[in-house]
């Protein structure tokens, strides 16, 4: 790469400099040790440059292939790669030949390296809305970026290792907030090859590259990508490398948008479990799974598990370890009886067995098409009520907050479109709990709310529903949307608010009364926070359901408090909502026991999501 040639073009440059930006050295002009993995460095080229250099991301680690000397010795550093991490061999020289080495051990990742040019790179002329970036300030922070990670399905690194990089100047840890709500929504890592090993080409690296799928505005990606180049272009180096997988088109879109120009070199690896995915065949109708099926066959292939899809549409599998094979479909499995399910499915017989369990549940009555009495004596008595189908799931037929009897007759009239018998109960305040629970275990709780939107004094709510949703239903893979109906318009026309005004920067809220996620609901994880007496009803729920694993809801005035309402009970919770507890983990314990410490990583780490992702 002639990056003195770069030079002059700059000089001849009168467009903005970067804030920060200084006149830099020119680079001399060697042959390039990475964008060309065939050429023979001499000695001359590699004089001062550190040898066999390994970084730890806590991930896993950097192996720097231009810095080895000898082949062997990136096999002996990637054969030390320790279980549940993922090592990554960039730059090597003569890949073929270093796979040749160990061909049983290692393999060239499907991926392409993308190269942006420091000295020609241009800063965005408008500012993008909504996301502020910024340097990591405390090691809490770390915490939070794996939160992001777990949730892109990436390996979970180390937050002392991590924290411990960033107090250098060789590593930069950037997260973007959102602004609007001062989460954080978004995170980049970035490796300084100049301080990190004297890297003669004075080039950089980006790594890890993710946002929340769910909440981060648009632009996000692109503000991260933009301020570490930017931070590089001020200490004056030359290059900004990153490695993205062939398929990932967004990505891709992105970094050519940015001005990334493909390089020839690749990236090695080891043939673990992990990458199981990157090297081998995937089973088919594996990409036709929705989420909550596919999160549990990635686990089980990382186990090593036999993954044969039976009936996509319906999420239904087959997994087989030995001789022994069980069917599931997501999280409902063969372990889950006949008798257990219909204590699920029929709201007023999960009632009853609460009740003799000692488990707090609201009041209610039934109802039915011309039988509205109990029901109504039980609305006057208490205020509001909750009217929903004895059976049935995913919200349909419910109605939150009815108050008189019109009222009641419409929402009874709607709950007998989708079962014949309508339960009405006590509207209590407070947060909507799920709870899941696996072997007679809490393994993880979460905080359920209603759809929000934010606005932004641009568009109307209408708008704001629109794009709230379709960011809802591709993080879902289609399975969360908002509906644009006549309860969404009734709720927001509670908050003052009409379809067509334009809601104020900055002010929150909600267009739906339940927090059912399949209406574009959120979740919250706060399995730290429950209080040991939800625990311990959740565990006598299962227990009195005699189901192996079930997803309970709880109305709860504080999550860390001892008071709750049980609500009703789900045979098929979807455990996708519930990273970066390890929920899926201990489904397939349940199914495979003999399998749990075969793989004792810490979290699952889908190689199709893993480091060096795009946004």
């Amino acid at each position: 790469m002639d990056v003195t040639g770069h030079g002059r073009d700059r000089a001849m440059d009168v467009t903005p400099r970067v804030a920060g930006h200084r006149r830099r050295t020119p680079v001399p002009a060697t042959p390039s040790l990475t964008s060309r993995s065939w050429a023979e460095p001499s000695e001359h080229q590699l004089q001062g440059m550190a040898s066999d250099v390994v970084l730890d991301l806590g991930w896993g680690r950097l192996v720097f292939g231009q810095t080895f000397s000898d082949l062997r010795g990136v096999v002996h550093a990637l054969r030390a790669e320790e279980t549940g991490e993922r090592d990554i061999c960039i730059y090597p020289r003569d890949p073929h030949v270093l796979v040749g080495l160990a061909p049983d051990e290692l393999f060239i990742d499907p991926s392409y390296t993308f190269r942006l040019d420091l000295h020609r790179y241009r800063p965005r002329s408008e500012l993008i809305r909504g996301v502020f970036v910024r340097t990591v300030t405390s090691k809490a922070e770390m915490d939070a970026i794996n939160e992001i990670y777990a949730i892109n399905g990436m390996v979970l690194g180390d937050a002392e290792v991590m924290w411990g990089n960033h107090r250098t100047r060789a590593f930069t840890y950037l997260v973007a907030e959102d602004r609007r709500t001062g989460k954080i929504v978004g995170t980049v890592t970035g490796v300084d090859h100049e301080l990190a090993f004297s890297d003669p080409e004075a080039g950089t690296s980006l790594w890890c590259l993710a946002v929340h799928n769910q909440d981060a505005p648009p632009g996000t990606g692109e503000a991260l990508v933009r301020v570490l180049a930017e931070r590089y272009v001020g200490r004056g180096r030359a290059y900004l490398d990153l490695s993205v997988l062939h398929d990932n088109a967004g990505a891709i879109a992105l970094y050519r948008k940015l001005g990334f120009f493909r390089i020839s070199a690749v990236c090695v690896k080891r043939k673990n479990p992990i990458n199981t995915p990157l090297f081998a065949a995937r089973p088919d109708g594996l990409d036709k799974l929705n989420p909550y099926a596919l999160i549990i066959a990635d686990e089980a292939l990382r186990r090593g598990i036999r993954v044969e899809v039976t009936d996509p549409e319906f999420g239904e599998m087959r997994l087989s370890v030995g001789g022994r094979t069980v069917l599931t479909r997501e999280s409902l499995s063969e372990f889950t009886t006949a008798v257990a399910l219909s204590r699920c499915d029929d709201k007023r017989v999960t009632r009853r067995i609460m009740e003799r369990a000692g488990v707090r549940v609201a009041r209610g009555a039934t109802a039915s098409e011309g039988s509205l009495t109990d029901a109504a004596a039980l609305m006057r008595e208490v205020g509001e009520v909750v009217v929903k189908p004895a059976r049935g799931e995913q919200g349909r037929g419910i109605t939150v907050g009815v108050r008189d009897e019109a009222g009641l007759e419409k929402a009874v009239a709607l709950g007998l479109q989708f079962c014949p018998d309508v339960l009405v109960e006590e509207l209590v305040q407070g947060d909507d709990v799920r709870v899941i629970v696996i072997d007679r275990k809490v393994v993880a709780a979460a905080v359920r709310r209603p759809a929000e939107i934010v606005g932004d004094g641009r568009h109307t709510v209408a708008e704001l529903i629109r794009s709230t949703s379709r960011r809802r239903e591709r993080a879902t893979g289609g399975e969360s949307r908002i509906p644009l109906d006549d309860t969404t318009a009734e709720v927001v026309g509670e908050s003052g608010y009409t379809m067509d005004d334009v809601l104020p920067a900055g002010e929150r809220i909600r267009v739906r009364r339940t927090a059912n996620l399949h209406t574009g609901g959120t979740i919250e994880d706060v399995t730290d926070l429950l209080h040991p007496e939800i625990a311990q009803a959740s565990v006598r729920a299962a227990e009195a359901l005699d189901i192996p694993l079930t997803g309970l809801d709880f109305m709860v005035p504080d999550v860390s408090g001892p008071e709750y309402v049980f609500i009703e009970a789900n045979e098929r919770p979807g455990l996708a909502n519930h990273e970066p507890q390890p929920v899926v983990e201990r489904f397939v314990d349940l199914l495979f026991p003999e399998t749990r410490k075969r793989t004792p990583s810490p979290h699952p780490s889908q190689a199709r999501g893993g480091p060096l992702k795009g946004p």
